[in-house]
């Protein structure tokens, strides 16, 4: 018994110690670790700043959207109106982001803006505000018509409503859109008229689209464009004229092959048919005639009704059925400055022909007169640079179009007559 005594207070003792031993281990387990840090901050917000401020009234057309980051990125920008798509871009850091182009005038623009911090947090600001309504504004028409076809030599023809003394600005709002590639440049005959005319001729069939980016463009102090302008017209087949005074004779070259040759009469002495490359402008059948230096009645005048008579130049130079002088063509010049054609021939041509198709004359002692008529390939390439407000190229394709350095345009394979103006043949400017 004794024992046995003993041997059960032996066991409990071990079991106390155990109990307690368990029991110091799960207080031990419970204390907190000394060695861990204090609780980490958290981080702040992306502060996002958009200028135009909100509510902001009479904003200028020509002030860029800015979206600002602090402490985070710029993530997405959204700008919304009833006028023209806003673009933009990031800068590298997407700390910034920056609208592109104008604004349209009298426009309430509302911008959305979503940033995030380091922590991958987002936050999103709106703003609103308004740009100016203008006081004097202008127009802008373009002389080729929806879907019309014209000769190789067209050139894109604009025309303004009032003068414009800004014309960088005017320019860098044009651009071009062809189905094959292309270099042009935009040059300005006066305040009121700037062309489009690509270095060479126009590859044949080539479709061309135009859009005028204008709404909100200042053209001249206080005076703002506030309407786009589009437009899509097409190039038919090369068909190309070169006429001698001297051979008597003109060659015609559709796409590039020659398809007829026949003779001509040009300007007799004291009426030379001038030299230089033109473009066909209209054409009737028939066309009243009768010189503008001789009274009716005096001897000389005349007043007929010509067939067949294709326009190039404004002051009365056409190409034209000269029934008349058949007996001269081939041999001599007789005419009163038109360039005289067989009958059939003249047929033919009329015919055929195209607005836009270009028509050198070569050997007269008369040169041509810079606008009388289409006289856009009177300049060369480098003239035509100097006429351009910002002194570009404009390489155009089926993705649009790009103001590029002149040095950076591949050089120019074309041949004269066939892909472009000849050289000797250009007025000085």
């Amino acid at each position: 018994m004794g024992e046995a005594h003993e041997m059960r207070g032996r066991l409990l003792a071990i079991v106390v110690m155990v109990v307690a031993a368990v029991a110091v281990a799960g207080c031990s387990a419970s204390q907190p670790n000394s060695a861990a840090g204090p609780a980490k901050p958290a981080i702040p917000a992306v502060r996002l700043a958009i200028s135009p401020a909100n509510s902001s009234q009479n904003v200028a057309t020509d002030a860029p959207i800015v979206v600002t980051a602090t402490g985070g990125q710029v993530r997405d920008v959204s700008v919304h109106s009833q006028g023209d798509q806003v673009m933009g871009s990031f800068d590298t850091q997407r700390s910034t982001w920056r609208s592109t182009g104008t604004l349209n005038v009298a426009q309430t623009y509302t911008v959305t803006a979503t940033g995030v911090n380091p922590a991958g947090q987002a936050t999103t600001v709106t703003s609103s505000f308004t740009t100016l309504t203008p006081s004097k504004t202008f127009r802008t028409h373009i002389f080729e018509g929806d879907h019309d076809t014209y000769g190789v030599g067209m050139p894109i023809e604009l025309t303004f409503s009032h003068a414009i003394t800004n014309k960088a600005a005017v320019e860098q709002a044009l651009h071009v859109t062809s189905s094959q590639p292309v270099v042009g440049a935009w040059w300005w005959l006066d305040d009121e008229h700037v062309d489009f005319r690509p270095r060479d001729y126009w590859p044949a069939h080539t479709t061309v689209s135009f859009t005028g980016l204008l709404d909100g463009v200042q053209g001249a102090p206080g005076m703002y464009g506030t309407a786009d302008l589009t437009q899509t017209f097409l190039i038919g087949d090369s068909l190309i004229v070169t006429a001698s005074t001297t051979t008597h004779h003109m060659q015609v070259y559709r796409n590039g092959q020659l398809q007829y040759d026949w003779p001509i009469s040009t300007g007799k002495r004291g009426h030379d048919t001038p030299d230089g490359t033109y473009l066909t402008i209209d054409k009737a059948n028939p066309e009243e005639m009768k010189p503008s230096d001789i009274a009716p009645g005096q001897p000389g005048y005349y007043d007929l009704q010509v067939p067949w008579s294709v326009r190039f130049t404004w002051s009365g130079d056409f190409l034209h059925d000269a029934y008349w002088s058949v007996g001269q063509q081939g041999s001599s010049d007789v005419s009163h400055g038109c360039v005289n054609m067989p009958p059939q021939a003249a047929q033919t041509y009329y015919q055929e022909e195209l607005p836009g198709d270009p028509v050198t004359i070569t050997n007269s002692p008369l040169a041509g007169t810079n606008g009388d008529g289409w006289t856009d390939w009177f300049y060369s390439w480098p003239q035509l640079l100097d006429k351009s407000a910002l002194h570009k190229a404009v390489q155009a394709g089926p993705n649009g179009s790009t103001f590029v350095a002149p040095s950076e345009v591949p050089a120019s394979t074309a041949g004269a007559p066939l892909t472009t103006a000849p050289a000797n043949n250009s007025a000085a400017a």
